[in-house]
C-alpha cells in the first residue's frame, strides 16, 4: 500500500466560478446595511448612528472570524469547514431579515459576519487546488467574485427594499446561501494540510508569521490602511446620498454602487499581473489613485457625477492594492497559507472596523469634508506603507534570500 498522499487535481474554471460566487455570498452579506442605514434607522426607531454602527459591527465580526477561524484550514479540511461556516453564516442571515429591535439586527449581523469567513477558507484553497504558474489568476478569478459580490450586494439590498423593504435581501440571501452551499459540498474536492497541529500551536503560530515575515507585516499594514480609508467611504455615503445634496433613495443609493464593479475587474487582471510579475507596479499605481479617489468624492459632495466617479476610483484601487498583497503573502509559505490569510485579513478587517467608526465621527463632526479628509489622510498613510514594504523587499534580496521569502 502506498504511504503517499494523492495529489489534489487542479480546479477547474467551472469550479473557480462557483467558488467565486460563494465568496460573493459570503462577503456581500456584510454590505447588505450599507445602503439602507436610512431605511434601517426609520424601520427600527432608532438613530442613523446606531444604525451606521451594524457596519462596524460586520466588519468586528469579520475580523474574529478572520482570527480565531480562518486559521483552521490549516487543520481541517477545508471544504467541510467551508461549508459549514456558509451554513452558519445564512442563519445569521435570517436572524437579521427577522429583526425586531436593534438587539436582534446586531445579532443577526455579528453572526453573518463571523461566519461569512468561509470566504477566506476558499481564496487560499483556489491559490492551493490551482496550477502554480496560475495560482495569481485563480485568486485573482475567486476575488473577482468575492468584490462583486460586495459591489452588487449595495445594488440588490437598494432594490430588494424597494420591493419588500429593508429585511428583504437578509432573508433572500440567506436561502440563496443555502442552496451555494449544498452545491460547494458535492463539487468541490478534499483538501487538508496533510501536516496539522493543535489549535493553540495553529493559533500560537500565527505570531510566529508575523514576526518572522518582515513582508508579511508591512502588506497587512498596507491592506488595512487602504481598507480604513475606503470604510470611511463605505460607512457614511449612504447618509451623504440620502441627504439633502441629493435626495436619493435606497433603490437609487445601491444603483450607484455599481460604479465601484470596475474594481471587480481589477482583481482579476491584477491576478493576471502578478503571475507575469508586475504586482508592485500595479500596488503603487492603486495607493496614487486611492488617494486621487477622495479629490473625486470631495467634489461629489453636491455633484453626482464627480461622487460617481470617485466610487469608481476608489474600489479599482482597493482591490488592485487587495490582490497583489494577497499575491505576495500566498508566496511566503505554500504550507501556512490559510493562517498568513488570516494575519493579512484581519488586519485588513480592523483597518475596516477603525475607517467605519472613525469615519462615523469625521461626518458627525465634520459632515462631509470631515470624512473626505479622514479618508485622504489613511491614502497617504498606506501610501508610506507601500514604500516600505518596497524598502524591505530590496533589504531581503539584497541579503539574497530565497526569493520565495520576498513572495516573488
Amino acid at each position: 500500500m502506498s504511504d503517499k498522499t494523492p495529489q489534489p487535481s487542479y480546479l477547474s474554471t467551472p469550479i473557480l466560478l462557483l467558488m467565486a460566487i460563494a465568496c460573493g455570498l459570503c462577503a456581500g452579506g456584510n454590505y447588505f446595511n450599507q445602503p439602507l442605514l436610512h431605511s434601517i434607522s426609520v424601520g427600527l426607531g432608532i438613530s442613523e448612528t446606531q444604525a451606521a454602527m451594524t457596519v462596524t459591527v460586520a466588519q468586528v465580526s469579520y475580523a474574529l472570524g478572520l482570527l480565531f477561524i480562518v486559521p483552521l484550514g490549516d487543520k481541517f479540511e477545508r471544504r467541510k469547514l467551508a461549508v459549514g461556516l456558509m451554513t452558519l453564516a445564512a442563519i445569521g442571515q435570517f436572524i437579521s431579515g427577522f429583526a425586531v429591535n436593534s438587539a436582534m439586527l446586531f445579532t443577526g449581523v455579528g453572526m453573518a459576519g463571523l461566519f461569512s469567513v468561509a470566504a477566506q477558507v476558499l481564496v487560499p484553497m483556489a491559490a492551493i487546488l490551482s496550477a502554480p504558474s496560475r495560482s495569481g489568476r485563480a485568486v485573482g478569478m475567486v476575488m473577482s467574485g468575492l468584490l462583486t459580490g460586495i459591489l452588487l450586494a449595495r445594488s440588490v439590498a437598494g432594490l430588494l427594499s424597494g420591493i419588500g423593504g429593508w429585511s428583504t435581501v437578509y432573508l433572500v440571501s440567506g436561502v440563496i446561501m443555502l442552496a451555494i452551499a449544498l452545491l460547494l459540498w458535492r463539487k468541490l474536492p478534499a483538501s487538508k494540510n496533510p501536516h496539522t497541529a493543535g489549535y493553540a500551536y495553529i493559533l500560537a503560530s500565527l505570531f510566529t508569521l508575523l514576526r518572522e515575515q518582515p513582508r508579511l507585516r508591512t502588506r497587512a499594514l498596507m491592506g488595512g490602511l487602504g481598507f480604513a480609508s475606503v470604510s470611511a467611504l463605505f460607512s457614511t455615503m449612504a447618509l451623504l446620498l440620502a441627504g439633502p445634496a441629493h435626495g436619493l433613495s435606497d433603490v437609487a443609493i445601491g444603483l450607484v454602487g455599481l460604479a465601484g464593479v470596475m474594481g471587480a475587474l481589477m482583481a482579476s487582471l491584477g491576478g493576471r499581473l502578478a503571475d507575469r510579475g508586475l504586482g508592485d507596479t500595479v500596488t503603487s499605481v492603486s495607493v496614487i489613485l486611492l488617494l486621487v479617489s477622495w479629490v473625486l468624492l470631495w467634489l461629489g459632495h453636491d455633484n453626482l457625477w464627480w461622487f460617481i466617479a470617485g466610487m469608481l476610483v476608489i474600489d479599482m484601487a482597493l482591490q488592485g492594492i487587495h490582490i497583489n498583497n494577497q499575491t505576495v503573502i500566498f508566496a511566503l509559505s505554500p504550507q501556512a497559507r490559510s493562517r498568513l490569510n488570516a494575519v493579512y485579513m484581519t488586519s485588513y478587517f480592523i483597518g475596516g472596523a477603525s475607517g467605519s467608526t472613525l469615519g462615523t465621527v469625521a461626518w458627525t463632526y465634520g459632515g462631509w469634508a470631515g470624512t473626505c479628509v479622514l479618508g485622504g489622510i489613511l491614502a497617504i498613510l498606506a501610501g508610506a506603507a507601500t514604500v516600505t514594504d518596497r524598502y524591505v523587499k530590496s533589504r531581503m534580496l539584497n541579503d539574497k534570500l530565497p526569493a520565495a521569502a520576498t513572495g516573488q
